[in-house]
């Protein structure tokens, strides 16, 4: 065989076989994540429920059934009206436990309220109030210990346990870290099917379901018509 050709065809070939050496794992057709740990694209609008690490997870602070009367609504500043946690229905003298291992940062009277606060690894502090606390500051605590009971008193005048999260320093929703709660994660469809739904959907779909889908669900969660307040 000429030479010549036969270095044309060793160039073509050498390219391929550096490709599948360096690739161990591939990704399935239906778009699913290769053993190799390849990010590969799932289907247009579909969405993924990753189940949090069960390292990281919380447990309520109350003993079920905890309805949520009312859910965390993040203030627009760090100044703004907003809900900064959970109304869990409670009623004085119910058992109330720490959400996961920490040690407490605060236990005392805030404006007319007892709270209690827990320091959490990776930045993160849950409060729960009213709460007659049986812990003290710098007192470690384990994830289902009994830290109080439930007080009198509250934005829902002795109905609810508000129960808050803060990661570094921000309010988020304590759903964040609750276990049995799944986490939907929405991945952006292809080029191809944005386009396709680009002009004809994209004033119809903007501000009306912004907020409806900012939050996850828990189980058991009941939205009540009464408000408990605006800024806590």
């Amino acid at each position: 065989m000429n030479p010549s050709r036969l270095l044309v065809a060793a160039l073509l070939v050498l390219p391929l076989a550096v490709l599948f050496t360096a690739s161990p794992g591939g990704a399935s057709a239906d778009g699913r994540v290769s053993p190799g740990g390849r990010v590969t694209h799932a289907d247009p609008g579909a969405a993924v429920l990753a189940e949090p690490d069960p390292a990281d997870s919380w447990v309520w602070p109350l003993a079920p059934p905890h309805p949520v009367l009312r859910s965390f609504q993040a203030p627009v500043t760090r100044y703004s009206p907003g809900h900064r946690g959970l109304d869990l229905e409670a009623r004085p003298g119910l058992e109330v436990v720490a959400p996961a291992d920490g040690v407490v940062s605060f236990a005392g009277v805030v404006v007319d309220r007892p709270v209690l606060s827990v320091e959490h690894a990776d930045g993160l502090v849950s409060s729960v109030e009213p709460v007659s606390a049986v812990v003290a500051v710098g007192d470690r605590v384990f994830a289902g210990q009994p830290v109080g009971q439930v007080a009198d008193g509250g934005h829902c005048a002795g109905r609810c346990l508000h129960f808050g999260a803060r990661l570094h320093g921000g309010y988020v929703t304590p759903l964040l870290y609750l276990v049995g709660v799944p986490r939907a994660v929405l991945l952006p469809p292809p080029p191809s099917a944005a386009a396709a739904h680009g002009d004809g959907h994209g004033d119809g779909h903007g501000d009306g379901h912004g907020d409806g889908h900012a939050e996850p669900t828990a189980p058991g969660v009941r939205r009540a018509g009464a408000r408990c307040g605006s800024s806590v």
